[in-house]
């Protein structure tokens, strides 16, 4: 079964949405369980999974916006557009 575009680049926009929600998540248990000296914060990883989830979120916006694609692949990028963007509210609200 030969892959289509539109197939790859959703399963790469899962993938960086994956990594980059686990990466905003780790400042968050942090903050509440410190493990870490006060010099070594990983402060930056939210900006870090903030960014990649804008990321994901513009591609799996590009094959949505493609035309001809099967109806299987508009439905996998719909529901990961609503997944991100909750996401991407919910670390924008407490980092």
């Amino acid at each position: 079964m030969k892959e289509t575009e539109e197939s790859v680049l959703l399963r790469r926009a899962f993938l960086i949405g994956v990594v980059s929600i686990l990466l905003c998540i780790i400042p968050l248990i942090d903050q509440n369980f410190p493990f870490l000296s006060d010099t070594l914060k990983p402060s930056y990883l939210g900006g870090l999974g903030i960014a990649g989830q804008l990321l994901a979120l513009s591609m799996a916006i590009l094959v949505l916006r493609r035309r001809k694609i099967p109806e299987p692949i508009k439905d996998k990028a719909k529901r990961m557009i609503i997944v991100l963007a909750v996401a991407l509210i919910y670390f924008f609200m407490v980092i």
